[in-house]
């Protein structure tokens, strides 16, 4: 099974049960950054091995990762904070996952978007369509 857990976005202690119990029985971690998640696994005592899954190699390592999901191994996916997927590296082995029938699900935390919208006081209903590009930005 492939776990796709959320992870804290700024404190460390805005994590679920449900998460660190998925963290600790997993067969590895993949993660953005293994010095930054290893900081976050510390503070929860678990001691699995990280595998770096990143936008310059998802491609790359994502057909290694479903061959060990076909053969039983349970996977997390984390990223440096949030959820994966959201602007972080995930959709290719999620899509890689639905393409091969296999089982995944996601381990919901807290939520940049969701927070940022209660404490602007707006009222429903809102749109989010996406991060602004960096480039644009500028």
């Amino acid at each position: 099974m492939l776990y796709i857990v959320a992870t804290p976005i700024g404190n460390l202690k805005e994590i679920t049960f449900r998460a660190i119990e998925v963290l600790k029985d997993v067969k590895y971690i993949l993660c953005e950054d293994t010095r930054t998640s290893k900081v976050l696994l510390d503070a929860y005592d678990i001691h699995k091995p990280l595998k770096s899954y990143h936008k310059f190699n998802e491609v790359k390592v994502s057909s290694d990762i479903i061959e060990d999901l076909k053969s039983g191994v349970d996977i997390a996916l984390i990223s440096d904070a949030g959820m994966p997927g959201i602007s972080d590296p995930g959709n290719i082995l999620i899509n890689e996952a639905i393409k091969n029938n296999i089982e995944y699900t996601v381990v919901s935390g807290a939520s940049a978007l969701i927070n940022a919208f209660v404490m602007s006081g707006f009222e429903p209903p809102f749109t989010f369509v996406g991060f602004l590009d960096r480039k644009s930005v500028v």
